[in-house]
C-alpha cells in the first residue's frame, strides 16, 4: 500500500513538472510572436514614388481608330533613265547628293550621235538643192508649154518631180530632227528636285536604251501606303488623322488621310489608304511605321491600359489612399488613344483619384508609400509614366 502511494506521488510530482513545463514554452511563444509583430510594425516597407509613378484619372477624349502600317514613300521619285544608248561619261552625283530640277546628272557619249546629225543635216541640204534644181525645170517647161513648144505632159512629169523633191526634203528634214533630239538626249538631267538615293551606274559603262542610271526623291512629302480589309475602310474617310510611331523616331507622328485607292489589290483583296505625313523633319523613305487611324472619339474617364492590373479575377487599379496603397476593383470599358498612349475607360473609381502607373509594378495593399515631390505635382495628368524606383 505505501508503495501505491509512493508512485502516485512520484507522478502528481511529474505531471505538476509538465504542466509547468508547457506554461513556459507557451509564454516564450507568445513573448517571441508580440516581439516579432513589433519588430515587422518598426521596419515595414515604404515604397518610395517619384512624380512619372502616378497619375490623375481625368475625362479624356479617346480616339477608337483602326491599327495602320506601312513603309515610308516619297510622293515624288523618278529615275534618270539613257534615253539613247552609248558610253556613260561625267557622272558625278553620289548617294545622298541634293540635286534641283533641270540639273546636268551625267552625259552620253555624244560622238557618234553628232556624226549622224550631220548626215541628216548634210542629206537635208541636198534634198533641198534637189528642190531648186527641180523647181527650175518645171519653170522652163512651164515656159516652153505656154509658147507652144512642148507638150502639157512634160509639164506634168516636171512638176511630179518638183514635189517629189519637195517631199524628200521634208523626209531629210524630219530625219535631222530626230538626230537633234538624239543628240540633246545624250544629255541627262533631273526631272525633280531632291536627293540621290541610288547610283545604279558607272562612268564609262556603255548603257542601253532606257538603262537606270540614278534614283532621285523628294522627301519633303512622304506618305504611307496602308492596306485595309475591305471592311475596315468603310468608316475611312479622306482628312481622318493617325498617330504614328515610326521606326528611330521617339516622337509620334500626324498623319491624314489624303487618298484612298478605289480597287482592291489583286490577291490580298485589300485596299490601299494613303497617308500624308504633316512633318517630314529627319525622316527617310523606307521607313516602317505604325500606329492608330482615328475613325471615332469618344470623353470618359479613362487610364493607360498597363496600369489596370489583371492578376486577381476581377481587373482593379492600385489607388493611393492616405499615403497607403489599395487595390479597387473597375469596370473596364472602351479603348482607345490619348496622348500617344493606349487607353481604356473605366468605372469604379473616382474623378480626380490618384493612380499607380503600369511601371511601377504590383505592390501589395495596405503598403505605405512616399513621394520624392508633393503628392499634388506627382498627380499631374500631363505625365506618362516612366519607372518606379522602388526600394
Amino acid at each position: 500500500m505505501k508503495r501505491w502511494i509512493k508512485w502516485g506521488l512520484i507522478a502528481l510530482v511529474v505531471a505538476l513538472l509538465a504542466i509547468g513545463i508547457i506554461r513556459a514554452l507557451a509564454a516564450r511563444k507568445a513573448q517571441q510572436a508580440a516581439l516579432a509583430l513589433q519588430t515587422a510594425q518598426s521596419t515595414q516597407t515604404v515604397v518610395e514614388l517619384s512624380a512619372s509613378d502616378v497619375l490623375t484619372v481625368k475625362p479624356q477624349e479617346l480616339t477608337r481608330g483602326l491599327p495602320v502600317s506601312g513603309t515610308l514613300k516619297a510622293v515624288n521619285a523618278a529615275f534618270v533613265k539613257a534615253r539613247v544608248a552609248g558610253e556613260l561619261q561625267e557622272l558625278k552625283v553620289r548617294e545622298g547628293d541634293s540635286v534641283q530640277a533641270g540639273q546636268l546628272i551625267a552625259r552620253i557619249d555624244p560622238a557618234e550621235y553628232e556624226a549622224r546629225l550631220r548626215q541628216a543635216q548634210q542629206q537635208a541640204d541636198a534634198a533641198q538643192a534637189q528642190i531648186d534644181i527641180a523647181q527650175r525645170q518645171y519653170d522652163n517647161n512651164k515656159a516652153l508649154v505656154d509658147q507652144g513648144f512642148i507638150s502639157k505632159t512634160a509639164l506634168d512629169t516636171s512638176l511630179a518631180n518638183l514635189n517629189g523633191a519637195r517631199s524628200s526634203f521634208q523626209a531629210a528634214v524630219a530625219a535631222a530632227d530626230v538626230a537633234r533630239k538624239s543628240m540633246s538626249d545624250t544629255r541627262l538631267l533631273a526631272p525633280i528636285s531632291g536627293q540621290v538615293a541610288q547610283r545604279l551606274a558607272q562612268p564609262g559603262e556603255r548603257v542601253a536604251v532606257d538603262a537606270r542610271i540614278v534614283e532621285i526623291v523628294d522627301l519633303s512629302r512622304l506618305e504611307i501606303e496602308a492596306p485595309l480589309s475591305p471592311a475596315d475602310t468603310l468608316d475611312v474617310r479622306v482628312g481622318q488623322e493617325a498617330l504614328l510611331q515610326i521606326e528611330g523616331n521617339t516622337q509620334p507622328v500626324v498623319a491624314r488621310v489624303v487618298r484612298i485607292n478605289p480597287s482592291t489589290q489583286a490577291g490580298s483583296r485589300s485596299v490601299l489608304v494613303y497617308l500624308g505625313l504633316a512633318s517630314t523633319t529627319g525622316l527617310r523613305q523606307g521607313l516602317f511605321a505604325q500606329g492608330t487611324l482615328g475613325t471615332a472619339k469618344r470623353t470618359a474617364l479613362a487610364v493607360p491600359v498597363s496600369a489596370v492590373r489583371t492578376d486577381k479575377p476581377a481587373p482593379y487599379v492600385q489607388l493611393i489612399d492616405q499615403r497607403q496603397v489599395k487595390h479597387q476593383t473597375v469596370t473596364l470599358g472602351e479603348r482607345g488613344e490619348a496622348g500617344g498612349q493606349a487607353m481604356v475607360a473605366v468605372a469604379g473609381v473616382a474623378e480626380n483619384a490618384t493612380v499607380l502607373a503600369g511601371t511601377v509594378g504590383t505592390l501589395r495593399e495596405g503598403t505605405a508609400v512616399k513621394f520624392t515631390a508633393p503628392a499634388a505635382t506627382a498627380a499631374s495628368p500631363a505625365t506618362p509614366p516612366t519607372s518606379a524606383p522602388a526600394r
